[in-house]
């Protein structure tokens, strides 16, 4: 008999194994991204991928110019390759961070592919597949192969490279003591997994909700992009994603006795956005929070913010495997979607 969703909950509760083999090949790599960072000091840095690994450069952008201030930003590689000079301004070198799964994906192959036709600077991979067409185009690549997944939605693989580009950031800023203080990540992710599961349940199989609106600025924003994702791609539910601030601008309209307004909430302004929670909460939405501490779900890891970000997906994560499995609907096999597209480009 075939479990639903089998693959997609292995995923999810194995990843800080991947998180750990992401540290070690960023931490292989130490001297090699010092030098490349340096070697291209006055470049920009353009993330890029598709779908998952577009929010996921949307959160390295933010981390990059947090962490070490230098001008960065993320576009989809559909916008790349198509629209390079609306894009980013192409009259100046950059460093390109194409960041794909499977290293196949046509959009962000042929992106690649026309920035380095161009001369436009070096490309860094960030993949789960070593060996893929896009890995072999990086002038560096990490590779994080305990990454891989079986199953369509990314879970394990996403949270894996965002694990790799916030090492690899901390790495290159010189924020070496950042970057060791990471590996307390694997520990405080299996600990997150373990408490949040009977809060991410009872969440997911509430059928009282029928729309989820996840809120994070900053470093969360994309990460925000990303659970609201999953929740659209494992159970077909009515999602959204949105800055803190900006849901008081007009999306706050749709608020609810069934919506659920759920906060990827900041240590450095939590006290803005806790309001804009209570805000919602007194306009009769369900709120849920999560947090370092102070919330719904608290991490209690002790980690800098900067490089704690990816504990806010295994909860999110099991949230929506939890939802499609009550709906009967396999998270493993999302309708209409496969794990990797390909397409004739020319």
């Amino acid at each position: 008999m075939v479990t639903l969703g089998a693959h997609t909950y292995e995923e999810i509760i194995s990843q800080p194994r991947a998180w750990k083999q992401a540290l070690e090949v960023t931490e292989s790599l130490r001297g090699v991204i010092k030098n490349f960072w340096m070697d291209n000091s006055e470049k920009q840095v353009l993330f890029t991928g598709c779908g998952s690994t577009y929010y996921l450069s949307l959160v390295a952008a933010a981390l990059v110019r947090e962490i070490d201030g230098r001008g960065a930003y993320g576009v989809p590689a559909g916008e790349l390759f198509l629209y390079p000079a609306t894009t980013y301004d192409h009259l100046k070198p950059h460093i390109l961070v194409a960041i794909s799964r499977s290293g196949t994906t046509s959009e962000t192959l042929a992106a690649v592919k026309h920035f380095q036709q161009a001369g436009r600077g070096p490309v860094l991979v960030v993949t789960n597949d070593g060996e893929s067409p896009l890995a072999k185009r990086g002038d560096l690549t990490l590779a994080v192969p305990e990454g891989q997944e079986k199953s369509v939605a990314q879970t394990r693989s996403f949270a894996s490279m965002l694990v790799a580009v916030t090492g690899f950031t901390a790495l290159a800023a010189g924020k070496d003591d950042l970057f060791q203080d990471m590996f307390k990540l694997p520990e405080s992710g299996s600990k997150v997994l373990e408490v949040s599961q009977p809060l991410a349940k009872s969440l997911g199989e509430n059928f009282d909700l029928d729309s989820f609106y996840f809120l994070g600025s900053g470093i969360r924003y994309g990460l925000a992009c990303e659970v609201n994702l999953k929740m659209k791609e494992m159970s077909l539910t009515h999602s959204e994603s949105f800055y803190f601030m900006e849901f008081r601008h007009g999306p706050m309209s749709m608020v609810t006795d069934t919506s659920a307004v759920i906060g990827l909430l900041s240590t450095t302004q939590y006290q803005y956005e806790q309001a804009v929670l209570d805000h919602m909460k007194a306009l009769g939405s369900n709120v849920f929070s999560l947090a370092e501490s102070g919330a719904d779900l608290n991490f209690s890891s002790g980690l800098a913010e900067a490089i704690r970000s990816v504990l806010f997906l295994p909860p999110l994560q099991l949230m929506a495997y939890y939802r499609a499995i009550a709906k009967g609907l396999d998270p493993d096999k999302p309708k209409n979607l496969s794990a990797v597209v390909e397409l004739e480009l020319g």
